[in-house]
């Protein structure tokens, strides 16, 4: 069942595509497949996600916007995980 979810997620990425936020930053949530593991198992977080996670911070309330993605990147887990790498999630 995990892989199910994973590849859905994967899938789903693909199909919203890129976007620009002002900061010069692609906001691209497969940038994050890093974090898949982490997010879906409640393990730890691994050096490669807590730094994609940095640096999509600020795509991250988009994220929480979208339909698609929001059960996913909203979910504790992965605020936990946003914790764990020292990148609180924000306000939004």
């Amino acid at each position: 069942m995990k892989m199910s979810y994973v590849a859905f997620c994967v899938v789903l990425v693909l199909l919203l595509g890129e976007t620009q936020v002002s900061t010069g930053i692609t906001c691209n949530p497969l940038e994050l497949s890093a974090c898949a593991s982490a997010i879906t198992s409640a393990s730890a977080p691994s050096a490669a996600c807590c730094s994609k996670l940095k640096e999509q911070k600020p795509c991250l309330c988009q994220y929480v916007k979208d339909p698609n993605l929001k059960k996913l990147v909203n979910s504790p887990n992965a605020r936990t995980v946003a914790s764990t790498c020292g990148t609180p999630f924000p306000q939004c």
